[in-house]
């Protein structure tokens, strides 16, 4: 089959609604409400969120706009579109770190899903407004019984696997549209409450005074970055694989760079105005770590009225966000698979999902293995991911070409030059830098040593693999790269 029947045969998005959601669907649940609010709670409230958000304009919308005008250029998975940026060769080995660090931080996430999988059972029993409900208890409870942990992370595998079976139109499309609205529209309501509660003061004076302090500590910037990478799903190859079904006439810029970015600051401080408030109101220690949110958000249900069918609607808007940050994720590495190999899409959503299943199994028995995986993926994996797919844009494809063939295409905003300095230059050496201040801040820790490991065998590792597959390609199906155009 040739190349140009190949792209006539793939999906597209059925709706630019449904590629939008299916953007914020990946952000929301897994970066705002999960994982923002301990992260903030741990780095200084105010300070790590201003560093998020300076880090989020200035690196996410330059990256997201590459990946995302590079999957529509290629109109192939991560490693295809790599390979079309890079040539046939040992450079491919750029989109194999990319779908190993995919399918490690989801191998982790899964069992968060299952958590809100459970929360989401229990709202319909009305637990969270029983005059005994005690949400450290109940959470603590959760954590002490793997089995559960265990059983909620393989009903979710089950779950990503069967929706992924349909295909990107009748399965992802078809949650997104619906699942991301109403958690946005729960967690309104819940906020406008929160704000209402003896003590919501202090965590508003919390989220948004800046300690300007924070903001000379490498560990605050390295926090903001894997925070603003994980949010909006730069670096794990959604973007490149959500791109690749884009349509033709859509507007990259627009969709894949600034409403992320707009709609992921919205989210996070809307998370804020809801989350914060209950955490000083209830007393909840901000610094309480993964579990957080689980612990602070449920006391809210009993201070409101009707607050069994809000628990209702929030867990199951909750629940719904994150399976669909889980789809979007898990069919980076399915995309992949079908594509690189001989199996069919069927084959290759069981081969990816067993595979996040199985290495999966100790975060989902233990929290502590769950927040160590977080640490090394979140903090090195990512950043590690994104500069790999900015080599290839900006030094072997070059982003000119890049601008002027994807980017540009039908925009409703034009993106002039800057871009490819953006791209090439600024970007890349921002994160590295704050990687090695990092890096020098916890010289011979546990995390510092775990990332270097991450940083140095996963390279090696995937140049290794895809050096041996390349040159055993029997026709390679892409042109060669044209080099460098700036």
């Amino acid at each position: 089959m040739s190349n140009e029947s190949a792209k006539t045969a793939r999906a597209e998005w059925g709706t630019r609604f449904g590629f939008l959601m299916a953007m914020i669907g990946a952000m929301v649940g897994v970066g705002n409400i999960w994982r923002f609010p301990f992260v903030t709670g741990e780095n200084g409230g105010g300070a790590f969120i201003l560093a998020f958000l300076i880090l989020l304009f200035l690196i996410m919308i330059p990256g997201l706009i590459a990946e995302v005008a590079l999957g529509r250029y290629a109109g192939k998975g991560v490693i295809g579109s790599i390979r079309e940026a890079t040539g046939s060769g040992t450079a491919v080995g750029l989109g194999l770190i990319v779908i190993i660090v995919n399918i490690a931080l989801m191998s982790y996430y899964s069992p968060v899903i299952g958590w809100t999988l459970y929360y989401m059972l229990h709202s319909f029993m009305f637990t969270f407004t029983g005059a005994e409900f005690e949400a450290g208890a109940f959470l603590g409870d959760l954590f002490a019984d793997p089995l559960t942990m265990f059983a909620l992370h393989t009903v979710v595998m089950g779950l990503i696997a069967a929706i992924l079976y349909l295909g990107i139109t009748k399965g992802v499309e078809r949650v997104v549209v619906y699942a991301v609205p109403a958690l946005v529209i729960a967690l309104a309501a819940i906020a406008i409450r929160a704000l209402t509660l003896p003590g919501a003061s202090e965590g508003l004076a919390f989220t948004f005074n800046v300690e300007w302090e924070f903001l000379l500590m490498a560990s605050t910037w390295q926090e903001a970055l894997a925070q603003a990478l994980f949010s909006t799903g730069l670096g794990w190859g959604i973007a490149i694989t959500v791109g690749s079904y884009l349509r033709e006439y859509d507007d990259v810029p627009l969709g894949g760079g600034v409403f992320t970015a707009v709609g992921e600051a919205s989210i996070g401080v809307l998370a804020a105005f809801a989350i914060f408030p209950l955490v000083f109101a209830f007393g909840v220690d901000p610094a309480t770590g993964a579990g957080l949110t689980f612990e602070a958000l449920p006391q809210v249900f009993m201070e409101m009225s009707a607050g069994g069918l809000w628990a209702i609607v929030f867990f199951t808007g909750f629940f719904l966000a994150a399976i669909t940050s889980g789809l979007v994720i898990t069919e980076v590495g399915v995309t992949t698979v079908a594509e690189e190999t001989r199996l069919s899409r069927g084959k290759a959503v069981l081969a990816v999902c067993g595979l996040i299943w199985l290495i999966g199994i100790p975060s989902a028995y233990s929290p502590d293995i769950l927040e160590f995986g977080d640490d090394t993926f979140a903090l090195w994996g990512l950043p590690l991911a994104t500069i790999a797919i900015l080599i290839a844009v900006g030094w072997f494809m070059g982003p000119e070409k890049l601008r002027v063939l994807s980017v540009n295409q039908n925009s409703g905003i034009y993106v002039g030059r800057w871009w490819n300095v953006a791209v090439k230059y600024v970007v890349p050496v921002v994160m590295a830098a704050i990687m090695v201040a990092f890096a020098i801040d916890f010289y011979g820790a546990d995390i510092m040593i775990a990332g270097m490991v991450v940083i140095v065998l996963v390279p090696i590792v995937s140049f290794a693999v895809m050096k041996y597959v390349e040159g055993n390609r029997e026709a390679p199906t892409t042109a060669e790269p044209t080099g460098g155009d700036d």
